[in-house]
């Protein structure tokens, strides 16, 4: 009997421990359950919001040259459905050319926009009118202040629909009687689009003052809100 007196005392702190193992090991596991199930979705809410966030749209392309290419992207960049603007070089003769080599003028490069757009929310035609409200579509030796071949107006199509809209525009607008001086805005098969260095991309939000004080001092915003006023 004195013997199992002795040794009772030191089973009952490891009868104890024994019970703290198994409550830890418990918490353990509830809370590695409670962890998982936060992770996973509801089922059938989570999969259709994920399946909606990478539905893809089926997009067109088209491409314009307007004089420079940061008035251009901006004119394009905030429409409704339009889903990216991309400045660049497009109709010369050089591969990949660099910007030092465009405004040259030697190298048969526009100065032109790729514009990606959802024809379900907007339209080619939507993207003509635009064009021509923001160019000045009767000087053939440039945009404003900014001369040579390299800041001449053209539209390039990517297939016959867009060429025959581009020449019906076109008619239209020589036909409008908003211009003095005949259209010579040039309508071309499209050719190698290269996009130009990245400083240029959104240059009118990502450099807002430089672009605002270009776009004023280039006479375009001036030009643009003379021709266009109470044609809305």
């Amino acid at each position: 009997m004195n013997s199992e007196r002795q040794t009772s005392p030191a089973r009952r702190p490891m009868a104890v421990i024994a019970v703290f193992v198994v409550l830890a090991l418990a918490i353990g596991f509830s809370v590695r359950q409670q962890a998982r199930t936060a992770d996973t979705p509801p089922s059938g809410e989570g999969a259709v919001m994920k399946t909606t966030q990478s539905t893809e749209i089926l997009t067109k392309e088209a491409i314009f040259a307007g004089g420079c290419f940061w008035c251009i992207e901006s004119a394009f960049e905030l429409m409704p459905g339009v889903v990216e603007v991309i400045s660049g070089y497009t109709g010369g003769s050089v591969a990949n050319p660099t910007y030092e080599q465009v405004i040259t003028g030697t190298t048969g490069h526009f100065e032109a926009v790729l514009v990606e757009y959802d024809p379900e929310q907007i339209t080619y035609e939507d993207l003509l009118e635009q064009f021509w409200r923001s160019i000045d579509p009767t000087d053939a030796g440039g945009q404003f202040y900014d001369r040579g071949s390299q800041y001449s107006t053209a539209i390039f199509y990517l297939d016959e629909a867009q060429r025959e809209l581009a020449e019906t525009s076109k008619q239209a607008l020589n036909e409008s009687g908003v211009f003095e001086d005949p259209i010579v805005t040039q309508i071309l098969p499209a050719e190698a689009f290269y996009p130009a260095e990245d400083y240029h991309q959104d240059y009118f939000r990502t450099c807002a003052v430089q672009y605002n004080a270009y776009n004023r001092a280039s006479g375009r915003e001036r030009y643009l809100e003379q021709t266009w006023d109470g044609e809305n």
